[in-house]
């Protein structure tokens, strides 16, 4: 089955969404229509299995990496947001695909065990995040919106802003993220000036 969501992600990494369909990840793999049914009942559920299997591959990494700071929250901060873009430079044809959304992948067409597998994930991401704020000691609202730009949003704009050029992440990308993580996070809890 890898090689069928292999071919799924080559397609939509140069083409979108729209260009994953049965007969094209058939036809990227030598193989005919029927073997792509018989291992997913239509395209939704193929279209929920390329993006849930990028998602999860992406979110371990990042999982692993927040909790990698020992006991420091600012340095799991910063590790979590270099993921982002490591995880992205080793896997750029991927994380192509993540800069599309769930949305696009016909999120709203998924089988139900597809949906809430994506609903667990996105809930494991909530709270790894509040998590997080409670370590540093960020409250609700512009604190710990804060904290969600310094280790996932920023990050993946760094990424987006080359992939979508077709441009390589510069080799000091995950340093920028880093630093740039630690810099939103500040010595403060609160929101900050503004």
């Amino acid at each position: 089955m890898s090689h069928f969501l292999d071919a799924a992600v080559e397609l939509a990494a140069d083409a979108g969404p729209s260009a994953v369909t049965m007969a094209a990840v058939a036809k990227a793999v030598g193989a005919p229509s029927g073997s792509v049914y018989h291992r997913f009942p239509g395209r939704p559920a193929l279209l929920a299995e390329v993006w849930l299997r990028t998602v999860e591959g992406f979110q371990e990494g990042w999982f692993a990496a927040l909790g990698s700071g020992a006991g420091d929250p600012r340095a799991a901060a910063r590790a979590a947001a270099v993921h982002v873009v490591a995880w992205s430079r080793a896997h750029p044809r991927a994380a192509a695909l993540l800069l599309y959304g769930a949305a696009e992948f016909a999120q709203d067409d998924w089988p139900e065990p597809s949906v809430l597998r994506a609903e667990a994930g996105h809930r494991q991401v909530g709270e790894a995040v509040a998590g997080l704020c409670a370590e540093l000691g960020a409250e609700a609202g512009p604190a710990a919106d804060r904290v969600a730009l310094a280790v996932i949003d920023l990050p993946l704009t760094i990424v987006r802003r080359h992939l979508r050029r077709g441009q390589e992440l510069p080799a000091h990308a995950e340093d920028l993220a880093g630093q740039s993580a630690l810099l939103l996070l500040g010595d403060a809890p609160g929101p900050g000036p503004g």
